[in-house]
């Protein structure tokens, strides 16, 4: 399930979207109006087992991934360096002071909160994921062309 979570955060760019409106189950849509009664501008997307909605609840944009049977199974919202764990924020202090942020998100799921961020600096870009709010580690290190 945590692979999942990743995979959907990481892949949510290479979703293939259908022509036409998606064909949601009315589990599904009961579940999500459950889950999230004050979501505004709805838009669903259908992949091969799961559905995906993209709304906003509280002014942040936020994801909703569900099973075909209405399970709901992770979430992920983008979010400020000011949101993180104060712990995550120290350390960022300490061992990138030289890098800028690019991309910050936050995975939530039955497995408990992860925090992706990409790091940059002119010739390079680090992405890096905490699973446990009090460290990061490494998850991918590119060079930039």
């Amino acid at each position: 399930m945590k692979k999942m979570i990743l995979t959907l955060a990481i892949a949510v760019s290479s979703l293939a979207v259908f022509a036409g409106e998606v064909n949601v189950s009315s589990t599904v849509l009961r579940s999500f109006s459950t889950d999230f009664t004050d979501a505004k501008e709805v838009k669903w997307t259908e992949a091969n087992d799961y559905f995906k909605a993209s709304f906003v609840l509280n002014d942040q944009h936020v994801t909703a991934y569900y099973s075909i049977d209405g399970v709901l199974f992770g979430t992920t919202r983008n979010i400020s360096s000011l949101d993180l764990p104060l712990s995550l924020q120290a350390n960022l202090k300490k061992e990138y002071s030289g890098y800028w942020i690019s991309d910050l998100f936050e995975v939530s799921g039955t497995e408990g909160t992860q925090y992706f961020i990409t790091l940059e600096q002119a010739d390079k870009k680090v992405i890096l994921r905490s699973d446990n709010s009090s460290k990061w580690s490494t998850f991918k290190k590119l060079a930039k062309a």
